[in-house]
């Protein structure tokens, strides 16, 4: 453990190291975790082949290290929000301390957090992560909220407590990823580049779900 934390310590000051997240996240983003190699990270960052290896190991490796920079920040946003709360605090008080630290750190305007943005979309969105990297990396937050949300609904079933968070997720996920395809569908009536008028709509409308099932 002493060994892994030293490591991370080391990356985290290395300029090498975060030029290669960097590109690691930009690409993975882009293309997936298949439709990219360690060639095509250390060419885009500029570095030398080995070096990868040398900090990360495997690219399955550097991958998690890719998600785990970002979450590890957002996570204890979330959670440092969440625990803030009343007890009486409303499901659009709850769903706001969950997903406005991932808008506020999405339209900042560094390219990073939106590549970030859709490279969560598509792990979200595989069974292929859920276990290995999702629930590794933000299930002691998902479980916070759903704590949070059964002193809301105190009357509500787990299962819809647990469901309503699924829809938040899918909603969200997307949404941050900014595909255009309401642009498309709208013929440019809705943009997707406008995250905080999206968000003005998207937490009314999670609320109004969670109140509906966890109150029925």
């Amino acid at each position: 453990m002493q060994c892994n934390r030293v490591k991370i310590i080391a990356i985290k000051k290395s300029v090498t190291a975060q030029k290669i997240l960097d590109s690691a996240e930009a690409l993975f983003a882009e293309s997936g975790y298949d439709g990219v190699s360690l060639r095509h990270i250390t060419r885009h960052a500029g570095v030398e082949l080995a070096l990868p290896n040398y900090y990360f190991g495997t690219k399955l490796e550097l991958f998690k290290h890719v998600i785990e920079r970002r979450s590890e920040i957002l996570n204890e946003e979330r959670m440092s929000a969440l625990t803030r709360l009343e007890n009486s605090a409303s499901i659009d008080s709850i769903i706001s301390a969950f997903t406005e630290p991932f808008l506020r750190r999405t339209i900042s305007g560094d390219i990073g957090w939106q590549n970030y943005s859709r490279l969560v979309a598509q792990i979200a969105n595989s069974a292929r992560w859920s276990r290995e990297i999702m629930s590794h990396e933000f299930d002691p937050v998902a479980l916070e909220f759903v704590r949070r949300t059964k002193i809301c609904f105190p009357s509500a079933k787990d299962q819809d407590v647990f469901w309503g968070f699924h829809f938040l997720l899918g909603a969200m996920t997307l949404t941050f990823a900014q595909t255009g395809r309401i642009d498309i569908l709208s013929k440019e009536l809705c943009k997707t580049s406008d995250l905080v008028g999206i968000y003005k709509r998207m937490v009314p409308f999670l609320s109004a779900g969670f109140s509906a099932i966890c109150e029925a």
